[in-house]
Parts: C-alpha cells; structure tokens; sequence
C-alpha cells in the first residue's frame, strides 16, 4: 500500500503543479529535492511571484524511521518505528478576492521492533479560506467535495465536513481558518471497509481537487480590488498563520520528527499583517466574512 499510494502523490503533484502553472500563466515552480537524515525524503515544489499566485507549495515527501518520544505518547505506543508518506499543497493568490487552498492526502504506517505492521491508516482533505465571501464558490466547493464523497458513501460528506469545521478552528481566537471543507484521520481498515476502499475513496478526493479550486479562481483572479482590500487580505492571513503554527497537526508532527523545515512552513504567506483589536465596519464585506467564520454554515443541503 505505501508504494502504491506513494507512487500516486508523485503523479498527483505533477498533474496539480502542471494545471496551477497554466491557471497562473507566467511562474514555474522551482523543484527542490531532499534528503531525510534519519530516512527517506521528499521533492518540493514552490511558485512565488506569479502573475495569479503570491506564493504556493505542492510538497510530496516519504520518511520512516524510528517514532519520536513525542509522537509514541500523542499515539499511545511504546517504542516504535513508522513510515509516512503524503502530499500537500497550499496556494496563496495576490488578488484578496481569489481564496488561499489548502488540502493534504497521507498516509501512515507504524510497526513493532520486529518490523511488522501493528497500524495503518489514511488521513487528509481539503479547506477554502477565502478573503472575501462569495456564496456561489463555497457552494461549489462543497458540492464538488460531496460529489467525491458521495460515490463512496453518502454519510461521508456530512461527518467530514463537520469534522473539518471542527479541526480548523482557531481556537485561541474562537474562529474558523476558513469556509471549512472535508477534514478525515486514521481511516482504518475494518471489516466494514478494506484498506484499499479507504485507498480509492482519499485518491477520488485528491483527483477532484481541481475541480473544486480552478473555477472559484478563474472567476476572482482578475477582480478588481483595493489597497485596504489588500490589507484585510494579509490581516485574514495573520490568523492563518497563527492556525499553522499553534494548532496544526501536521506542522507539529514535521517540527517533532525533524522534518525539512523549510517544507513544513511553506505553508506560510509571504506577507502578512496584524493589528491590535482590528475589527471591521459594521456590514461591511469583511463583517460579512467573519459572520460565517465565526459560525460554520451548511452550504448545501
């Protein structure tokens, strides 16, 4: 399964990079590839400065080796060794009006001193934080997201959507990152579902990520906006960041893993703003963003 799936993320990474490139029709992204001391590795791929994109990052990495003391308490295992493998992404473009994308599809595997495999699951999704709310684009990426889940079982969009809204919440602000999306972890093979069902249903998420992102940005990347427009962008982004660095589960298990550091904080935008006690006008645009981010809402029935 570990190389079948990693197989998969180095073809997904060049299918997502190749359609981005063309969505911003001047940048590339420059490729880095890398070395893991304690095993294994990845190749990292960021855009900066482009005509659509401010920044983006389409990472695809593969480590094992032996489970940090951290990682064994989080998992409640004693001495252990792991295998991780994943693919995630995070776009960032310059027009306040286009929204920054998130998603991540992974896999995980975790053996006894003997080498045998004691646990194994596939976690992921994908989450909108847009700038500015436009109710069509979250309808659309909602939908596309339950269109996938759908095919696989018609409970799963409801239970992950909520599950997303559930993890991406700033909880030191008492506010979502964003418009939520599908967030699932440790999907498990049980006798209800194999391992390679849970395989088909994260791949059918990950292959519609396209389609739920390239229509919302072909529709904002070319709005017109305005420099306290622009500010707002980078004040939102603040609290994105904040999200990363205090909260994120896999931000915190690459920093206690020894992982690639500047991989693990790709995520981050380049320009960033915060002020004291900012709070938009009263029935303003932005007062109508944070009305959703403040309580998550049912986008389609």
């Amino acid at each position: 399964m570990k190389e079948s799936f990693y197989n998969y993320i180095c073809e997904l990474q060049d299918t997502i990079t190749a359609a981005l490139e063309l969505a911003d029709g001047g940048a590339s992204f420059k490729e880095d590839i890398w070395e893991r001391h304690e095993g294994g590795g990845g190749r990292t791929r960021v855009l900066e400065d482009g005509v659509v994109f401010e920044k983006g990052g389409v990472n695809i990495s593969g480590v094992h080796g032996t489970l940090p003391k951290s990682m064994q308490t989080h998992l409640n295992v004693s001495e252990a060794s792991f295998y991780a493998c994943g693919l995630s992404l995070v776009l960032h473009p310059k027009n306040p009006m286009a929204p920054t994308v998130h998603a991540n599809w992974r896999y995980f595997e975790m053996y006894d001193l003997d080498g045998n495999i004691v646990d194994q699951w596939f976690g992921g999704g994908l989450d909108l934080t847009p700038y500015y709310l436009f109710e069509e684009d979250a309808i659309h990426f909602h939908q596309t997201c339950k269109n996938a889940c759908d095919r696989h079982d018609p409970k799963f969009y409801l239970e992950y959507k909520k599950k997303c809204d559930a993890y991406f919440w700033n909880t030191h602000r008492d506010e979502a990152r964003g418009l939520g999306g599908l967030f699932f972890d440790y999907l498990k093979p049980t006798p209800k579902r194999s391992l390679e069902e849970w395989y088909a249903f994260v791949t059918d998420v990950a292959d519609n990520f396209l389609e739920a992102y390239l229509p919302i940005l072909d529709r904002r990347k070319d709005l017109a906006y305005t420099e306290e427009q622009k500010k707002w962008q980078e004040i939102r982004r603040g609290r994105y960041v904040e999200f990363n660095l205090v909260h994120d589960k896999g931000t915190l298990f690459g920093l206690k893993t020894n992982g690639r550091i500047e991989s693990i904080l790709m995520s981050l935008p380049p320009k960033v703003q915060w002020h004291y006690d900012y709070q938009p006008e009263k029935d303003s645009p932005e007062a109508m963003l944070m009305e959703v981010i403040m309580k998550p809402k049912n986008w389609i029935s």
